[in-house]
């Protein structure tokens, strides 16, 4: 295993401790407060605080339905790319006349 290696899962399992610490954090927050506080605060809490979970979540969700819609192997991706192709050469013979090379 060479030190590039190593650096590498380093990294990654910093960035997955990274990710998972909030949840823990929120977690034992939960547990501590969960017998302190009145049932209705409680229930108010929660709802709180899974509608920020949600909203939280929206753009990943939106990211991952407009890459299904439209990313490059839907259909919609495929045609864009075609295009693409196709139209990369529009616009070469006129280029070439103002510059007088035809």
């Amino acid at each position: 295993m060479s030190l590039d290696d190593d650096d590498d899962c380093h990294r990654e399992w910093t960035e997955a401790s990274a990710l998972i610490s909030p949840a823990l954090l929120g977690t034992a927050a939960g547990l501590i407060l969960g017998e302190v506080m009145h049932a209705n605060a409680r229930r108010g809490l929660a709802i709180g605080l899974a509608a920020l979970g949600v909203a939280a979540l929206l753009p990943l969700a939106v990211s991952g339905i407009v890459n299904k819609v439209n990313g490059p192997e839907s259909r919609r991706g495929v045609q864009r790319r075609l295009r693409g192709i196709r139209d990369a050469g529009d616009g070469v013979e006129e280029m070439l006349e103002e510059h007088g090379v035809v």
